[in-house]
């Protein structure tokens, strides 16, 4: 937890000064742009790859060289003659994109090998809280550190963390250097992908779509965490936006208070989280993460809709509190697949939020210039809003089901495995 969050600190440090950095070499905010683009185009083909690559590789090496591979390119950032500065940047930006996304995969996939099935949601919470207050400290920090120390220092800064990242890596279990044997695909997910011998000119479908099709209810949810990327690329865009229409003299004010009480609230959430899984025994699953959709985009509207500020103070941690449930929840989910399938869930989920993040960036940059912030975060996390509902109804059509199911078969003496979150996948 503790190298993770020194290494979000260093990524989020890094966006802002990167961004930073692009456009004051190049003077262009369409280079930014594109900047932006390279990053999240990267993180799309990674996630695509990373299931496949983590049947190949282990865990623990792969998490090391993606740590070391950023830290890499931010000391040639720093050593690289100017003339080379462009083919630098967009270097830079491809290797942190793809980096990111595969640490992250190999990271969330490998929780319940860490931990244990049981402690998976008190990990995934103690991480995500780790990284809210990563989030906070380097979005503060970045004004700080490169007006007063410089865009080299920022980039040392941004290194260090990823090594000290690589150097806790190291203290991770020896059996995680070793690559896992993967096990067949279960059976649910060879019928549904169609791969049977009997159809040899039936293509067989990707494993990262078959992991999708595998679980009931995974597919509608891992589309949801697209959307609510979406969503977030609309707030993350219109905040500094409506921060300056509030006080053109300090445009930052606002958004410094808007993310610090998020922190907050997200912590607060993990606290929560944390004594309800110790004390009941049970993880938050599919249906927190339905409710922390609805509850954390009504949030974000509501914070653009001109409140006082004592009450979008409490908006704020609504919506930390809402998001950290959402985390937390849709990471424990996904982790309930088998081993086989778990990487490839996570990183076409990957590849999912980095589309609904970058899609969401686009439109929302052309649709501020001829709406209001509030008009613009209220559709995006609208829709976000409308397809939890659809999904929180048939969660809760499918839970009936297997009540119904589950009755019967108790009915007539047979065993049946008791509650379930969901994702579980039939042995055949």
């Amino acid at each position: 937890m503790s190298g993770y969050a020194v290494s979000s600190y260093g990524t989020f440090l890094n966006l802002v000064a990167l961004n930073l950095f692009v456009y004051e070499t190049t003077g262009s905010a369409l280079a930014m742009g594109i900047f932006m683009a390279v990053r999240l185009a990267a993180g799309f083909v990674a996630g695509l790859a990373a299931g496949s690559l983590l049947a190949r590789v282990a865990v623990k090496p792969l998490m090391f060289w993606t740590n070391i591979a950023q830290a890499a390119v931010m000391l040639l950032l720093v050593l690289a003659p100017e003339r080379l500065g462009t083919a630098v940047l967009f270097t830079v930006s491809a290797v942190v994109g793809a980096c990111s996304t595969l640490f992250m995969v190999a990271l969330r996939s490998s929780i319940p090998d860490l931990v244990g099935a049981q402690r998976r949601s008190w990990a995934n919470s103690l991480m995500v809280g780790a990284r809210s207050l990563a989030m906070v400290a380097g979005f503060a920090s970045a004004g700080v550190v490169v007006p007063l120390l410089g865009f080299t220092e920022a980039f040392l800064t941004d290194a260090a963390s990823f090594l000290l990242c690589a150097v806790t890596v190291l203290w991770l279990p020896a059996a995680m250097a070793r690559r896992t044997r993967q096990a067949p695909a279960p059976a649910a997910a060879r019928q549904t992908a169609g791969a049977t011998d009997a159809a040899p000119g039936r293509r067989r479908l990707p494993v990262a779509l078959m992991s999708l099709a595998a679980a009931p209810m995974l597919a509608l949810m891992v589309g949801l965490r697209g959307i609510d990327a979406l969503g977030s690329s609309s707030h993350n865009a219109a905040l500094p936006v409506y921060s300056s229409a509030l006080d053109p003299g300090d445009p930052a004010a606002f958004v410094s208070r808007f993310w610090l009480f998020w922190a907050i609230g997200n912590v607060l959430a993990q606290q929560v989280i944390q004594r309800y899984v110790t004390r009941s025994g049970r993880s938050v699953g599919a249906l927190g993460f339905g409710l922390g959709t609805v509850a954390m985009s009504s949030a974000f509207i509501l914070g653009f809709a001109g409140f006082p500020m004592a009450a979008t103070i409490v908006i704020a941690v609504a919506a930390g509190a809402a998001d950290g449930l959402t985390e937390v929840s849709y990471t424990s989910h996904l982790q309930t697949l088998p081993e086989a399938l778990r990487g490839h869930a996570f990183g076409i989920s990957a590849t999912v939020e980095n589309l609904g993040f970058g899609v969401g960036t686009l439109l929302v940059a052309a649709a501020l210039t001829m709406a209001s912030p509030f008009a613009v975060v209220a559709w995006s996390h609208g829709l976000a809003i409308a397809v939890a509902v659809v999904y929180l109804i048939r969660l809760a059509g499918r839970r009936r089901t297997e009540t119904e199911r589950d009755g019967k078969e108790a009915d007539a003496g047979q065993p049946h495995g008791g509650h379930r979150d969901g994702a579980e996948v039939s042995g055949g």
